[in-house]
């Protein structure tokens, strides 16, 4: 999987074959923008039954062969269920195992925030994400 961060051609082709690899997609909109030679910006929306949406926001860095930052949201409808990103919250001793990664949840999305020990910024992080929406909200 983390050939996949070695090139924006690699990654381009990990990106546009999620589908293929992941039936229980219905609709990916996603989509690489080039931000020079060894840049790039993934954004848009992988759709799902019942309505679920995973938004995502990445910028990576194919020299160093990370994601330099991201952003995951999922959505029922236009209802925000839950979110990562790596902003770091060094004073919570909660997050620790998987700092900076980190989900928000209900209640008080905005300051309820659990361990996310399936990202990574040196794999991709599509597939952890459609596997999980798979097995916790469409089983």
């Amino acid at each position: 999987m983390r050939e996949a961060l070695q090139s924006v051609e690699s990654y381009e082709s990990f990106i546009y074959s999620i589908k293929d690899h992941h039936p229980e997609i219905v609709v990916s909109t996603l989509v690489i923008v080039r931000r020079g030679p060894h840049r790039c910006q993934l954004q848009g929306e992988v759709h799902f039954d019942r309505n679920l949406v995973l938004r995502v926001y990445e910028r990576v860095d194919f020299l160093e062969a990370k994601i330099a930052y991201y952003s995951y949201e999922v959505y029922r409808d236009e209802s925000l269920i839950y979110w990562y990103d790596p902003q770091p919250h060094p004073v919570d001793p909660t997050l620790a195992s998987t700092h900076p990664h980190h989900q928000h949840i209900h209640p008080d999305i905005k300051h309820h925030r659990i361990p996310a020990p399936g990202l990574s910024f040196d794999q991709p992080n599509l597939s952890f994400l459609v596997k999980e929406i798979v097995e916790k909200l469409l089983k």
